[in-house]
C-alpha cells in the first residue's frame, strides 16, 4: 500500500479534482483505491455523496472528524469502520477490477486542530511531551497499519490548505506529497515554505523516535515530494501560454520541489460541476479527448515514482 498526501498551502488550485480524479483513473485500471477527505470544506466527500446523502447517512457516525475527536485519535472508533463505497462511483468502475472507497469529512473538522493541540499541553516532564507528540502525529499512520488497509494498493490523502495538527498526521503517515498548483504567483508562493515546514515535522518526529527511551515501535519517517502538477493551465496552439509557462519555468529552475511532467488544462466542461452527478470527471468522460489524456499521463508518471502498476486483474 502507497500512501500519498494532496496538498497545497493556497485553496482554489484543483487539489480535490486532483485527488478525485487520480484516484479514480487509478481504479479503472485495477488498482484498490482509498480516499481520505481531511478538509473541513469537504468537497472531496461531495464529489461522491450529494449534501442529503451525507447529512442522512455520513454525517452523526461516518466521518474523519468522529475519528480525531477521541482522547486520542482513534481510540473507541476503528478508522477501518469509517469506509464507504460511494455506489455511483462504483457502478462507473463495473468490469475494471478496481476499487475506489472514501473516509469522509465533516465541516466541523475544522475546530479539531485546535483540540488536538490541547492535548498536546497539560505534560510537566520532557518525556511526556515527547511521548504525546508521537502518539498524536502518529495516529493516522499506525491506523492505516491495520490489516483491514492492507488490501488497498493506493491511498490519497486529500489535506486542508494549512499546515495544522490534522494535516501534519496525514503527512506522517505518507510516503509521498503531490502538490496541484496553478501556474501563477500566490498558488507557487508558499512551495519552498511547505517543503521548510516538511523538513521541520521530519526531523522533529525523527529526533523523539531515535533518541526517547521509551518511543515504543514508532519508526522515523521520510515523506518526499512527488512533485508539483500544475492544473488549471491554459493551452494556445497546443502550448501552455506564455504568462504561465514563465511561472512553471520558475519553479522548475528554483524550487526545491520538483515539478512533474504532467500538466492539467482548465477545462470547464470537464470540471464545472465537478461532483454533481457523483462520479469524477474522468470516469464520466464520453471519449478519450486532451483532458482525459492529460489524466492518464498523470496517472502513469504517479504509479510509475510509486512503483505501481495498473491493469491489476
Amino acid at each position: 500500500m502507497r500512501v500519498v498526501a494532496v496538498m497545497n498551502y493556497k485553496g482554489g488550485v484543483g487539489k480535490t479534482t486532483v485527488t478525485a480524479n487520480l484516484g479514480a483513473v487509478a481504479a479503472s485500471r485495477g488498482l484498490r483505491v482509498l480516499l481520505i477527505d481531511l478538509d473541513p470544506q469537504t468537497n472531496l466527500t461531495f464529489s461522491f455523496f450529494t449534501v442529503d446523502a451525507w447529512h442522512n447517512r455520513l454525517k452523526d457516525d461516518l466521518t474523519i472528524k468522529r475519528w480525531y475527536e477521541s482522547e486520542l485519535p482513534g481510540r473507541g472508533i476503528s478508522l477501518a469502520d469509517l469506509i464507504v463505497t460511494p455506489e455511483r462511483a462504483e457502478d462507473a468502475l463495473v468490469n475494471t477490477g478496481g476499487r475506489l472507497d472514501l473516509i469522509s469529512s465533516h465541516l466541523g473538522l475544522i475546530d479539531i486542530d485546535l483540540e488536538l493541540a490541547a492535548r498536546l499541553g497539560g505534560t510537566t516532564t520532557l518525556d511526556g511531551s515527547k511521548r504525546k507528540f508521537l502518539d498524536l502525529h502518529n495516529c493516522l499512520r499506525g491506523a492505516l497499519e491495520d490489516d483491514r488497509f492492507a488490501d488497498y494498493d493506493l491511498v490519497l490523502i486529500d489535506c486542508a490548505p494549512n499546515f495544522g495538527l490534522v494535516t501534519k498526521t496525514a503527512i506522517v503517515a505518507s510516503e509521498k506529497i503531490l502538490v496541484p498548483a496553478k501556474a501563477d504567483y500566490l498558488s507557487t508562493l508558499g512551495l519552498d515554505y511547505l517543503d521548510g515546514n516538511c523538513k521541520v515535522l521530519v526531523q522533529q518526529f525523527n529526533d523523539y523516535v531515535n533518541h526517547k527511551r521509551d518511543a515504543g515501535d514508532y519508526r522515523p519517517i521520510d515523506p518526499g515530494f512527488l512533485g508539483v502538477v500544475f492544473t488549471m493551465v491554459q493551452i494556445y496552439s497546443q502550448q501552455v501560454v506564455l504568462a504561465q509557462h514563465a511561472y512553471i519555468e520558475e519553479v522548475r529552475l528554483n524550487s526545491r520541489v520538483p515539478v512533474l511532467e504532467s500538466k492539467i488544462r482548465n477545462s470547464p466542461r470537464h470540471f464545472g460541476d465537478a461532483g454533481e452527478g457523483g462520479v469524477p470527471a474522468m470516469l464520466a468522460a464520453a471519449g478519450k479527448d486532451e483532458v482525459v489524456s492529460e489524466f492518464d499521463q498523470l496517472v502513469d508518471e504517479v504509479l510509475s515514482e510509486l512503483s505501481l502498476s495498473g491493469d491489476r486483474q
